[in-house]
């Protein structure tokens, strides 16, 4: 093979160049990132690349080092970015959870969590005359085991209304807080701060507020939140099993779910799994079983995201078919928690 003359290198064989020089693991990661003909074309120029000289190599970590550094300095993060990626490393609950401790506190959000340091029944005592919006608000900021214990003091009445204005919370400015906690803390009232959004509630945080109660209490607010708002039932209906709750269920469960799926679905679904759902996952196949399945998530190459979420999507499908029918039962989060 010819020598290659950098600079007559085409940005497609710079990248090839690129990617053989970082590795199997790190490349498979970017070609993850790119459209199918551009994947075709760059695995092309990698097959004729069997030997790459230093000064060639140097040249392409160099500009390719100032592309990165450039990126960095004008990469859009915040707060939207820094949720998005603690959603997809931690699964939302725990990262809304993550993302409350890790902000710069305001003085308003500061009282917030004064107040989610109250027991149960003083935060419900505090609450029950209030709107079920500035309820639901306040139940956003508590631990997941708190929001269910102070929610099942309210009234059957109550409960769908603030269910559903929990589902609709977006994002709430600093200055809006202060005003919601004016009746609760001094502290808040006048103050002057910054704009700043949070995101808080949503129908990931009623969809975890379902999840934490019984089952039957959990279907029947379902019901009538559906005659009130069909379409925000539905989002929340989406949110109640996700793929990584799969982890949720006993392995005889998982072992009738895996009756139900396609084994290319299975492949592709935890090719982008976390891996406490890939244990769930193998635990409950047998050793030959599991040692195909890792094979032919091995074969599968570089794949499209999306791709893996239709997958994952799918078999979602499947467990809450089960659900429905009662062949299978998901834990209550919380369940398996130990106290010392």
């Amino acid at each position: 093979m010819p020598s290659l003359d950098y600079a007559s290198l085409t940005k497609t064989q710079k990248l090839a160049a690129f990617l053989v020089l970082i590795g199997t693991e790190d490349a498979a990661m970017i070609l993850k990132q790119l459209p199918d003909v551009e994947v075709e074309s760059v695995v092309r120029e990698m097959a004729t690349m069997e030997v790459i000289e230093f000064d060639v190599q140097e040249r392409v970590m160099s500009e390719f080092c100032d592309l990165i550094s450039h990126g960095l300095s004008s990469v859009l993060g915040g707060v939207h970015f820094a949720q998005r990626a603690l959603e997809r490393a931690k699964g939302p609950h725990v990262a809304s959870n993550i993302l409350q401790k890790a902000m710069p506190p305001s003085s308003s959000i500061e009282a917030v969590r004064d107040l989610a340091q109250l027991d149960v029944r003083q935060l419900h005592s505090l609450l029950k005359n209030e709107q079920p919006q500035t309820i639901a608000f306040i139940l956003s900021y508590l631990e997941p085991r708190k929001v269910s214990e102070v929610f099942l003091l309210f009234e059957d009445g109550a409960r769908e209304s603030i269910v559903e204005s929990l589902a609709s919370m977006s994002a709430i400015s600093s200055g809006l807080i202060g005003k919601v906690l004016g009746g609760f803390s001094k502290h808040t009232a006048g103050s002057t701060q910054k704009q700043i959004f949070h995101e808080r509630g949503g129908t990931s945080a009623a969809a975890q507020l379902l999840n934490s109660l019984d089952k039957d209490l959990s279907k029947d607010l379902l019901a009538k939140l559906q005659d009130r708002n069909a379409d925000l039932t539905d989002a929340i209906r989406k949110k109640l099993f996700i793929f990584d709750d799969i982890i949720r269920l006993n392995p005889r469960d998982v072992q009738r779910l895996l009756r139900e799926v396609e084994s290319a679905d299975l492949a592709l679904a935890l090719k982008g799994a976390r891996e406490n759902v890939r244990i769930a996952i193998y635990g409950a196949m047998s050793k030959r079983a599991g040692e195909g399945l890792r094979e032919e998530i091995s074969l599968l190459g570089p794949t499209r995201m999306k791709d893996i979420e239709a997958a994952q999507g799918r078999i979602v499908d499947k467990v809450r078919e089960l659900i429905d029918s009662g062949e299978v039962i998901v834990a209550q989060e919380g369940a398996n928690d130990v106290v010392e």
